[in-house]
């Protein structure tokens, strides 16, 4: 049985779909549910008091996307800016005026977190719990299907992992994830822990204006850059409408990022020296490229990071940032001790460690009672879980743009409804 709704007399709004997040994945799905099933009455609900999921939620200096928006935007909604490795703050634009241009942001559900969901066979339909996270209230709503759009990892957190002697730091210590405008970091010494993407992209942007910025990992990651306009898409707007434009640039994007894929898999020495051989390129003699560059893994057994016009090498080659491979043995007073016995002298760490990952938002849920764990589920196409009726997620690639796979998902997903 569904969990019981405890004031009966109270009225519940019922709907076909309910969607779960309104970022990049419930926009799209929305847009497709419009287009495809306009039969079908469905809501979004949102925890958060904005449209934006991931791209209003870090405000870290620098924040873009490391795939390109003719990838990373819509299929149904032209990129028409320059830029193709886009900023946060654009591409938080761009979310919200495809959800206004299609009617998407009314259907939205501000500060509305799903904490349960309980299906029930013998009613053929869920029962949701939601926190109305301005008043606190619970309120419940029912609906025959439910779409997961809540992306990967929780919001409340990022990833930390335990730093010993982390209280005797007498700096500031901050996440990429809490990252507010309050935080300062002019003329102070930084020093950045990590090798993701977060760290590749706040670190040249940091070493702008603090007085020395250094990234320190335990070991390397693969950096490739790449330009942060697509010339040939440029061109291609002069002559084609920007839909016809759009599209073929993202074929084309499509195609040359399968390539370069399947080229690390087949031959990982060749791609390996490919990328290796752009970095030296790029930093100069006087950086030790084996030692801060050379990952222990083949291309693409991890995901790659891009720096977009090569802006995290010249940084370094320009000696605004310093690049260390070691390890942290404990925080001292003034910094950093690293197992190598050097110290980093730091008034701000920034911990770009990772997120903190979370299924399927976090929620509970259970069927007829009975709970569901995760972890002992069979995914079918990476979007249907086994013994949940009416249920999916979205999730993205790993090794290309979220959103094609996003797409797919809600297409899928439409064609099932």
């Amino acid at each position: 049985m569904a969990r019981p709704i405890p004031n009966k007399s109270a009225r519940v709004d019922h709907f076909d779909i309910l969607i779960i997040g309104a970022g990049l994945s419930g926009v799209a799905a929305g847009c497709h549910l419009r287009e495809k099933c306009p039969q079908r009455e469905f809501a979004i609900l949102e925890a958060r008091d904005c449209i934006g999921g991931t791209w209003d939620l870090f405000r870290y200096p620098g924040v873009r996307s490391d795939s390109d928006m003719f990838t990373l935007g819509y299929s149904f909604r032209p990129w028409t800016e320059t830029k193709a490795i886009a900023d946060g703050p654009s591409i938080l634009r761009y979310i919200r005026a495809t959800a206004r241009e299609h009617n998407i942001d009314g259907k939205i559900r501000f500060n509305h977190r799903l904490q349960r969901a309980s299906w029930s066979e013998k009613e053929m339909r869920w029962t949701v719990e939601v926190e109305r996270t301005g008043p606190g209230e619970r309120i419940y709503l029912t609906c025959n299907f439910l779409l997961m759009c809540s992306g990967y990892y929780s919001y409340q957190q990022g990833f930390t992992p335990s730093l010993p002697g982390i209280a005797q730091f007498n700096g500031a210590v901050i996440h990429p994830q809490n990252w507010t405008t309050a935080i300062d970091y002019t003329g102070k010494r930084v020093v950045v822990i990590g090798s993701g993407a977060t760290a590749v992209t706040l670190t040249p942007e940091l070493a702008k204006s603090a007085a020395t910025v250094t990234l320190l990992q335990r070991s390397p990651t693969y950096v490739v850059a790449w330009p942060d306009e697509d010339r040939i898409a440029n061109r291609l707007r002069r002559w084609l409408p920007a839909g016809t434009a759009c599209a073929v640039t993202r074929w084309k994007n499509v195609a040359a990022g399968m390539y370069f894929y399947r080229l690390c898999k087949r031959n990982p020495a060749r791609a390996r020296a490919m990328i290796l051989n752009g970095v030296r390129k790029a930093v100069g003699p006087d950086c030790d490229v084996e030692a801060h560059f050379n990952p222990r893994y083949n291309p693409w057994e991890q995901r790659l990071c891009l720096a977009p016009n090569g802006d995290f090498f010249q940084s370094i080659r320009q000696g605004r940032t310093t690049i260390v491979t070691d390890e942290i043995e404990t925080f001292v007073e003034t910094g950093l001790k690293l197992r190598s016995g050097r110290q980093l002298a730091a008034d701000l760490v920034v911990t770009a460690t990772g997120l903190d990952l979370q299924v399927f938002g976090g929620v509970e849920l259970d069927v007829d009672g009975q709970p569901v764990d995760p972890a002992n589920l069979l995914c079918y196409k990476g979007v249907l879980y086994s013994d949940i009726p009416n249920f999916a997620a979205v999730t993205g690639y790993s090794n290309a743009s979220w959103t094609l796979k996003a797409e797919l998902i809600c297409n899928y997903v439409c064609r099932l409804l």
